[in-house]
């Protein structure tokens, strides 16, 4: 009876020593699982920048600018640059534009503003870009130069242009693009698998002197 009792007794510790140990273990890769996670978390990836081309515009006789002063109605709506260059606001008077960034000129203009507003928060956008222009070749109604606004796309630029004349190789579009250094990239866009929903990002937004060519 003794020697019965003892093994009994062993086997329970054996057991208890087998589901301590596998508890230990299930806890430790518990731990490792969590542990990528957690350094996810503390280190976040960090912000795409984005394209901001209209921050490089360079502001241009003829075009419309969004002009806005936060809680100033009187300050604030379109304004367009005349052919001297200049602008016209309330207060200030006159102040150059053309020639300068739209950052530049909402520096401009909040420097003037701070001889009578406490702490103006001044925004600066292009609506029209009249001085800017695209063009348009090819088997198209109205073919030439049209002005470019800043958010005028390869359909908008068809469009501009009265749409397709008969024959026209829609499938075949492609942009002219020049770059700074004066090399010249052909884009291509197929319109009739745009209008379908299919390959949108090829309906890119146009830049100045970008050239759209119809076949």
């Amino acid at each position: 009876m003794i020697k019965s009792k003892m093994k009994i007794v062993i086997s329970i510790l054996v057991l208890s020593g087998v589901v301590l140990a596998q508890a230990q273990m299930g806890a430790g890769n518990s731990a490792q699982t969590a542990a990528p996670g957690t350094m996810k978390s503390e280190q976040p990836a960090a912000p795409g920048a984005k394209d901001r081309p209209e921050e490089n515009y360079v502001i241009g006789d003829g075009d419309v600018l969004g002009i806005n002063v936060w809680k100033e109605q009187e300050l604030t709506g379109p304004v367009p640059v005349r052919l001297d260059g200049k602008i016209s606001l309330p207060l200030i008077g006159e102040i150059q534009a053309s020639g300068k960034t739209p950052t530049q000129l909402k520096s401009d203009i909040t420097d003037k503003l701070r001889a009578y507003l406490s702490a103006p928060d001044v925004t600066v956008t292009v609506l029209q870009m009249n001085s800017q222009k695209f063009n348009i070749l090819g088997r198209v109604t109205k073919p030439g130069s049209y002005p470019l606004s800043a958010t005028t796309t390869v359909l908008d630029g068809i469009a501009a242009a009265g749409g397709f004349l008969d024959f026209a190789k829609q499938k075949g579009v492609y942009i002219l693009r020049k770059n700074s250094a004066g090399a010249v990239t052909r884009i291509a866009f197929n319109y009739r698998d745009v209008i379908r929903g299919n390959h949108p990002e090829e309906n890119i937004q146009l830049r100045p002197d970008d050239t759209i060519v119809v076949p």
